[in-house]
């Protein structure tokens, strides 16, 4: 399988170009050398400056700076060609005091793997119930607390396909890059989170959060900028994805 073709556009006024390519070498080197193996999924980055252009028919990876009308930015969730796009927003993240770079990171790899928002996993309890969670390799694991550093740069801890198959037993084989989950899903880590829809009752999809134990700090699934994203994006029918601009 082809390497995916991914262009990071720096769209935002709170981080420089510089920062950004170096953000976008940081990313190469997770992908690759971290990722893939796991994975089997690669990428190919290339950074995109301040009002230049992507490459034609490559999927985007978006930095902006804030977003407080979600639902509004969420809209825009396709390419100019029509092709996945992840976002993040520094502006937000820098407000709240969350690692902007770990956003981006986490936008990367979950786009990469689940690129349509449309994938999820089923698990049967002993009684039978059974419950759908989204495919999402970042959430359970989110947290700056457990991110890791590549030249310095902060990127997001991410789990391993293992993580998904729920006859792996606790402690039995390696969920997470990190190494800090110690069963499948539905475990997850302190700030971090997941999504479930009981297919017995009648609430639709639900979040599940971890207790952030760092007090007096929120969790970066407690921030509302961060909704304008992918869980933003699985409300919307997809009727209302409408294809961007580079820098919307």
């Amino acid at each position: 399988m082809p390497d995916i073709a991914v262009s990071v556009i720096n769209a935002s006024t709170v981080v420089s170009d510089d920062e950004c390519r170096a953000l976008t070498a940081a990313l190469q080197t997770q992908v690759t050398r971290d990722f893939t193996p796991a994975w089997g999924i690669g990428a190919t980055l290339t950074f995109v400056p301040k009002d230049q252009k992507p490459p034609a028919g490559t999927w985007w990876l978006s930095i902006l700076d804030n977003t407080d009308r979600a639902r509004v930015l969420g809209h825009h969730e396709l390419t100019s060609d029509g092709l996945p796009i992840g976002k993040s927003f520094a502006g937000t993240d820098k407000h709240y005091d969350v690692e902007w770079t770990v956003t981006v990171s986490h936008e990367l790899l979950e786009m990469l793997v689940n690129p349509d928002c449309n994938m999820t996993v089923l698990v049967h309890s002993q009684d039978g119930a059974g419950k759908l969670y989204h495919y999402e390799v970042c959430d359970p694991c989110e947290d700056d607390a457990d991110s890791y550093a590549i030249d310095n740069i902060k990127v997001c801890n991410f789990v391993y396909p293992a993580y998904f198959h729920t006859f792996h037993q606790a402690g039995s084989t390696q969920f997470d890059y990190q190494r800090k989950l110690t069963a499948p899903v539905p475990s997850i880590l302190p700030g971090g989170y997941i999504s479930v829809f009981d297919l017995n009752e009648t609430t639709g999809w639900q979040q599940v959060s971890a207790a952030l134990e760092q007090p007096g700090k929120l969790a970066r699934v407690q921030i509302s900028g961060r909704e304008s994203s992918r869980r933003q994006r699985r409300r919307l029918p997809r009727s209302e994805w409408r294809r961007s601009t580079a820098f919307q």
